[in-house]
């Protein structure tokens, strides 16, 4: 029975340093990529074990500072788990919490506050499916109507609900979130979800009457993109596993510190 414990313990232990790992590697790349907000928004991910525990940056770095061990270790409560010098941006875990406690997929939460996103947000009709990009999220992204700033917990409840089973959300007059179930996971739909946004601002800036496919070809290319899809010749199931592999290469390069 020790021995199993110990190994439960190791095991736990080789977890958390992996998706401490992971996780500041993904705060990083939102630095590279330019999608912060000085030291607001938030990349939180959920620790294996019964105890609910997750990983959150510490309040008050830039992203760009984050670093595997300066992780703040807290409690579904936001409060944290182990000694540290760091205080946790309550607005910031009144938004995660809900939907780790609401979703069990969601082991990674990723919210941003960009001039792309936040333009899109504040646009009735939200995310168009203007392009290819945007496809991935055609129909798979919820809305939540404004509230102010998410310091009440009686909006977890409506936040939850309106992100339902989708993997990304439009935080109206606010932001964007994904989720999902990893950061790596979670960071690459967020690039491809800001991506989308940027086209879409691009491509109205234009003034030129836009073009959209019909429902069911956006949802023959969400499908595809999604990793959905049975009906096409080929599919390319190691695409995200490649990319990531690229950025933690360029993380590597730029930033290695990043695992410290």
């Amino acid at each position: 029975m020790t021995a199993l414990l110990h190994a439960d313990r190791g095991f736990a232990a080789r977890e958390e340093t992996r998706l401490r790992r992971e996780l500041a590697a993904a705060y990083r790349l939102v630095a590279h990529f330019r999608m912060t907000d000085l030291i607001f928004t938030h990349i939180s991910v959920r620790l294996p074990g019964p105890e609910n525990h997750f990983l959150i940056n510490p309040y008050g770095l830039l992203f760009e500072e984050i670093t595997a061990s300066g992780l703040v270790k807290i409690d579904m409560s936001g409060r944290a788990v182990d000694d540290t010098p760091h205080a946790v941006n309550p607005a910031g875990f009144v938004i995660h919490s809900a939907i780790h406690a609401a979703r069990e997929d969601a082991h990674c939460v990723l919210h941003t506050h960009t001039r792309a996103g936040c333009a899109v947000a504040a646009q009735e009709q939200g995310l168009l499916p203007l392009n290819q990009i945007s496809l991935e999220f055609y129909d798979r992204v919820g809305y939540h109507d404004y509230e102010g700033v998410a310091l009440n917990l009686a909006e977890q409840r409506r936040l939850v609900a309106d992100l339902g089973d989708h993997p990304a959300m439009i935080l109206r007059n606010h932001g964007l979130l994904t989720v999902g179930a990893t950061p790596a996971s979670a960071f690459l739909r967020m690039y491809y979800l800001e991506r989308a946004c940027q086209i879409q601002i691009s491509a109205q800036s234009g003034g030129a009457p836009l073009t959209l496919p019909g429902p069911e070809v956006a949802e023959h290319a969400a499908r595809q993109l999604n990793g959905e899809d049975t009906q096409s010749d080929y599919q390319d199931t190691a695409a995200y596993d490649l990319a990531w592999a690229a950025l933690l290469r360029l993380l590597d390069r730029v930033a290695p510190d990043y695992r410290d």
